[in-house]
This record gives C-alpha cells, structure tokens and sequence, in this order.
C-alpha cells in the first residue's frame, strides 16, 4: 500500500544518567531532504543519523530533532574552589578590620564570586549515549512509518474514488463514440452538398477524402490508452514502493488522453464529460503529492 510522505514519531530513551528524546516530522517534498538538530556534543552523529533516515525514508522534508537531558540523576556537576574560598575570605576580612566596615563575611557573600563555584558537565560514557540516540532514533522512525501508511491508506481511498469517477464518465464517453465518426462523416457531406447544391465532383475521392476526416474524429484508441493509465494507476496503489512519482506521470498521461478525446470529439455531451474528467485529474493530481 502506498504511504504518504506526512508523519510524526517520537520515542524516548535513557542512558544512564541522560534521557534521549527524537522527534520526526516529514512533509511532502519532490525529494528527499533530511534536516538533523543534534546537541553540540553529539554533532558528529549527524551524517550516521541522516544514513539511518535515508534508508527507511524515499521521499519527503524529514526533520530531525535529537535532545540530551537528565533522566533521574544530574548531568551537571558543581565544584568549589576552596582554597581560592579561603583566600577571598581572609582578604576581605583584613578589608573589612582596614575599613572598618560592619556585616559579616559569609557564604552568601563568597557564592556571588563565580571563579570559586563552578558548573561543569558530568561525563558520560559517549559510546553507550550514542548507541542509545540510534537505538531512540529506529523507534521513532517506526512510529513515523507507522503514520506515513496510515495517511497513504487514506491518500489510496480517496484516489480510488476520483479514480472511479473519471471510469465512469469514459465508460459513458465509450458508450457514445461508435457513432461519432459516422455523425462526422453525414455531417460534413451534409454541408458540402448544401454549399455545391449540384452533382458531386469526383464522387470517389470525396467519400475517400470525408472518409478520412471521420477517421480522424474516432477516439477509441485514446480510450483505450486512458484505460490502460488507469490500470496501472490502481497497480500502483497497492505498491509498497515509492510510487508518487509514477502516479504523477500516469496522470500527467492521463490528462494528454483525455485532452486528445476532447479535442477530436465534436459532440457537447462528451466535452461535458471531459470537463468532469479534467475535473477528477486536477483533484488526484492534489493527492498524488503527498505520496511517497
């Protein structure tokens, strides 16, 4: 069946300390584009992470949003440096003797200096975080599969009915063409026995000539082409390939037949039919794309 190129996944991890988190978005696109956010410390994942997207993804503007936080515990650490702590306190207790200055010399007071604390990332084994991230990355990926053939289970329907609409207004159009080069032929004698109002010259070569210009207002071959676009379109539909891209040309196709018949067909109930047939093409033209 096919997918769409629409979805979401997301998945969360842990590795020791550090919880990992991957969402995907993807959106319809004439090809495949991978867009990977990682944190700075993981940044020499990004070409593994893209090859893993590009493996299960064929089409499609996929972001991918990599995040590292605490799972429980802390990643960062705080140090002291007590024996700078020592040497504020004692410089600024002979200040304050010197200066005679009243308040006390306490805790508070050493913490606003910020080269005696410290905060500084706990390590982390990056082996084991980066199995962890590929490890969150293939889940979320699944959910995002998951979706995408969700979406193309819905796409596949909704193509089926325009699909069938257009059957039916060509069945009606085969219905009535049998009779549109006889129609052509009368027609035209018609008219030019009303502009000679005498014998016809060279009888022969006219009935060959008007022969040949009813022939050219026979659409059975165009009709059979278009059905044949259409079996392979609904082939198609239960492909588990990528297959947008050959729909779009079935359909691009399709609308060449359907242009030739409205063109040939001198006959206002078939134009009509024309018309709600481009109608149908323009709507599976819309869906097709968002498929894969």
């Amino acid at each position: 069946m096919i997918r769409s190129m629409t979805g979401y996944g997301k998945k969360d991890g842990t590795s020791q300390k550090a919880g990992v988190t991957v969402e995907i978005r993807s959106v319809n696109h004439r090809f495949l584009e991978v867009a990977v956010r990682l944190p700075r410390s993981l940044a020499q994942l990004e070409d593994q992470v893209r090859k893993t997207v590009q493996q299960r993804c064929l089409r499609g503007r996929v972001d991918v949003s990599v995040s590292v936080h605490s799972a429980g515990g802390s990643l960062k650490t705080v140090q002291i440096d007590q024996a700078l702590a020592k040497q504020y306190h004692t410089a600024l207790k002979k200040l304050q003797k010197t200066l005679g200055l009243r308040g006390a010399v306490d805790v508070s007071t050493l913490a606003g200096f910020r080269d005696i604390l410290s905060v500084s990332d706990e390590p982390v084994d990056a082996g084991q975080l980066t199995k962890t991230v590929l490890r969150v990355l293939g889940g979320a990926l699944t959910d995002l599969e998951k979706m995408r053939r969700r979406e193309g289970e819905a796409l596949a329907k909704d193509l089926v009915l325009h699909l069938d609409a257009i059957r039916e207004a060509k069945s009606t159009v085969a219905e009535k063409a049998p009779v549109l080069a006889k129609n052509a032929f009368e027609r035209m004698k018609g008219r030019i026995e009303s502009l000679l109002q005498a014998e016809l010259p060279d009888p022969a070569r006219l009935q060959q000539e008007l022969a040949v210009f009813a022939d050219r207002s026979d659409i059975s071959e165009e009709l059979v082409r278009l059905e044949s676009h259409m079996l392979q379109f609904d082939q198609q539909l239960h492909s588990k390939e990528s297959v947008g891209k050959t729909l779009e040309f079935l359909l691009q196709e399709m609308g060449r037949e359907v242009n030739t018949i409205g063109s040939k067909a001198n006959d206002a109930d078939i134009a009509a039919l024309v018309v709600r047939m481009k109608a149908e093409l323009e709507k599976l033209r819309e869906q097709v794309q968002n498929v894969e």
